[in-house]
């Protein structure tokens, strides 16, 4: 895929069209990103956003359900979609032939959804097992605790699915409210990767489009001034300790993003990684230890994730905050800063191999940076960060911070 060429243009009405174009490629990918998720949700019932996403799903104006999946699979495609804290994403692949379908049957999807009411409390009832099943895997349930500790009652604290009691509440006009308030907005990305040219993406794309799109309604923004450290604690019949750290970091537009993305590679993201070496291999503390960044638009959060053995954690905690420490002292250990780098770069070497990953590559940069850089463009910077860079960092995100704490523990 290096030989992938990027291009975008404004759609009428605003939206913007991004392609990546892939003269070897004998796929199709198409994505359409929708700038609304759980932090649109201020005013409205957590899990409304994620709750559209499923009804979209249950029908159009022009076909079923079952038509909607039948068009696709049968044609050797797929579609899916996913709700983020910051934008909700409908996807569709398949064979390079397959673009003026999977173009017709998203479009359908995301602008003309019937949400049949017969439809609403059956999906309410998948989506109330959809939490559910998380709620009762402490490892999974871990994360939606830990953005309650980091972001509440910012609704970026909220659980992207919502709770029980709030998608209780969610009916027919509350969902056609937020389609209508958020799914004609200008600010809308549509992805195409594929054997295409720029026209003919434009081509397959701009007979689907609705009439107008509006300005958007933007997101209520997180105060980081008023963030103050919180620590959660849930007690269960179990015999593990679920344990999660987090600090409150800058955006994605901050200069410090791609040395944050380093630093989580140095200290806990791969197998020789420090804390993966300390915790579980050399003392064996832990079976499972990770960290990692989550980037929004005006803020953002670095975050270590462990499971392990109750009377551990005293002794964890001690090697987390020894490790932490000497990064803020000292910064990279020899050869620590090429090893992330060559991490990164060969991850994504590989990711790049796929027309899916082309399409989100392109939708995703247009969308949050309204530019598209290329792979090699990327590389080119986190190559160029240096070891001054990363102890900058490992001072900005904790040096006299204290972390957010999330605790999934046994009951006494």
């Amino acid at each position: 895929m290096t030989d992938a060429r990027y291009s975008w243009q404004t759609l009428p009405g605003g939206p913007r069209l991004a392609v990546a174009t892939l003269p070897q490629s004998e796929c199709a990918a198409v994505s359409i990103y929708v700038p609304a998720g759980s932090r649109d949700e201020s005013d409205l019932p957590a899990g409304l956003a994620h709750f559209v996403e499923h009804m979209v799903f249950k029908g159009t104006h022009r076909r079923t359900a079952r038509e909607l999946s039948l068009e696709i699979e049968s044609a050797g495609g797929q579609i899916n979609a996913c709700t983020s804290e910051d934008n909700t994403v409908y996807e569709g692949r398949g064979e390079a032939s397959l673009l003026p379908v999977l173009a017709d049957v998203l479009a359908d999807m995301v602008w003309h959804p019937t949400f049949p009411a017969g439809e609403i409390d059956l999906e309410r009832d998948v989506i109330g097992e959809e939490i559910t099943m998380y709620r009762e895997s402490p490892s999974d349930h871990i994360g939606d605790l830990l953005s309650q500790a980091l972001w509440s009652p910012h609704p970026l604290g909220h659980p992207i699915s919502g709770s029980l009691e709030s998608i209780a509440g969610i009916d027919r006009k509350t969902l056609a409210k937020f389609r209508d308030r958020h799914y004609f907005r200008n600010d809308i990305v549509i992805s195409v990767a594929g054997p295409f040219s720029s026209q003919e993406a434009l081509d397959a794309i701009v007979p689907h489009l609705p009439t107008a799109f509006g300005a958007p309604m933007p997101a209520l923004k997180f105060d980081r001034a008023l963030a103050q450290p919180r620590q959660l604690v849930e007690t269960r019949d179990t015999e593990q300790l679920q344990l999660a750290l987090a600090w409150h970091s800058a955006g994605r537009h901050d200069a410090s993003r791609h040395a944050m993305r380093l630093l989580s590679l140095m200290l806990g993201e791969t197998a020789s990684s420090r804390l993966f070496l300390g915790l579980r291999e050399e003392r064996g503390l832990c079976y499972q230890i990770g960290s990692d960044v989550t980037l929004f638009d005006d803020t953002g959060a670095f975050e270590i994730v462990a499971g392990l053995d109750p009377e551990s954690k005293d002794e964890a905690l001690d090697c987390i905050r020894a490790e932490i420490a000497d990064l803020v002292a000292r910064g990279p250990r020899a050869g620590e800063l090429d090893r992330a780098k060559r991490l990164a770069i060969g991850q994504s070497k590989m990711a790049f191999e796929s027309t899916g990953a082309q399409a989100s590559w392109a939708g995703e940069c247009l969308l949050d940076f309204n530019r598209i850089p290329t792979p090699a463009d990327w590389r080119a910077d986190v190559s160029a960060v240096t070891e001054q860079d990363i102890h900058a960092a490992a001072k900005a995100l904790f040096e006299g911070v204290e972390p957010c704490i999330a605790e999934i523990r046994p009951e006494e």
